[in-house]
């Protein structure tokens, strides 16, 4: 039934999907080997727990350990300005699911882009993150340094509670009054560990930028099998144009090995059908 379910989601996704969508893809050869988070190299830790709602879509306060499944906490203030294709934000929601949001907060556990989500969303890794296990870790947040906001998914597990498998991942999102070091960018990805992909049938992660209306800058290979081996300990920045920092001392060289366009299409009408879902009674 649940496969039916995404068949039938799928085809009504493209029924819908937006005649003009402007979809741009980055090459995993603009990822670059890492063995630290970015916090382990600047010091300081990685900050507060975040305290969620439990799940599903109503805001509020969840258990203080931070622990839940699809929950989300927000809005929460930057303490700057942050622009998000052409959009000025000032506040954002974090989303236990790998990713942030803009304008509400995202419960989804299915990627549903980051192409067609129904809020503009920034994902690390919007997979099926489940912190419920005492065995996992939960996300942090740290915004001690003016401009810039840190959030760590430690040592996260997966659906349904699962904690043998634990992924690691960091997001730094910067104000535009940041003084950028040469080799950084506006927006930094950084991936440890990443034992754990897919949580349910057929289902796999995303990675990447997308406005709420169809528009998305997506890496190569999201919502396809092998993706967290393909990022695992490695990093990337990206300008405000959402553009990975390439072609500088100490990052890699620019390339375009990105899919033919006929795969390109494939690929965007699998991301466009995986989204909608909410969670299920667990």
């Amino acid at each position: 039934m649940k496969l039916q379910k995404l068949i039938a989601t799928a085809a009504l996704a493209a029924l819908i999907a937006p005649a003009q969508a402007a979809i741009e893809y980055f090459p995993q050869s603009s990822l670059t080997p890492t063995t630290q988070l970015y916090t382990d190299t600047i010091g300081g830790g990685i900050g507060n727990v975040v305290v969620m709602t439990g799940g599903g879509n109503a805001n509020g306060a969840g258990q203080a350990s931070g622990r839940n499944d699809d929950g989300f906490s927000g809005p929460i203030n930057f303490g700057y300005t942050f622009s998000f294709f052409g959009t000025n934000y000032t506040s954002f929601y974090a989303n236990n699911n790998g990713n942030i949001s803009f304008t509400g907060g995202n419960s989804a556990y299915v990627p549903n882009g980051p192409i067609g989500a129904s809020f503009p969303t920034i994902s690390i890794w919007f997979g099926d993150v489940d912190t419920r296990n005492l065995l996992s870790g939960v996300l942090h947040i740290r915004q001690d340094i003016p401009n810039q906001t840190i959030l760590t998914w430690d040592h996260v597990g997966y659906y349904n509670s699962q904690g043998n498998l634990l992924n690691t991942f960091q997001m730094v999102i910067r104000g535009s009054d940041y003084d950028i070091p040469s080799g950084e960018g506006a927006i930094g990805f950084f991936w440890l560990d990443m034992p754990w992909e897919a949580t349910g049938t057929s289902q796999t992660a995303a990675v990447g930028f997308g406005d709420g209306g169809g528009n998305a800058v997506v890496l190569q290979g999201s919502n396809t099998a092998g993706l967290n081996t393909a990022v695992a300990f490695h990093q990337t920045w990206f300008t405000e144009n959402l553009t990975p920092v390439c072609g500088v001392p100490g990052t890699p060289a620019c390339t375009n090995d990105v899919p033919e366009p006929a795969t390109l299409a494939l690929m965007a009408l699998g991301l466009l059908g995986l989204g909608v879902l909410r969670r299920r009674s667990a």
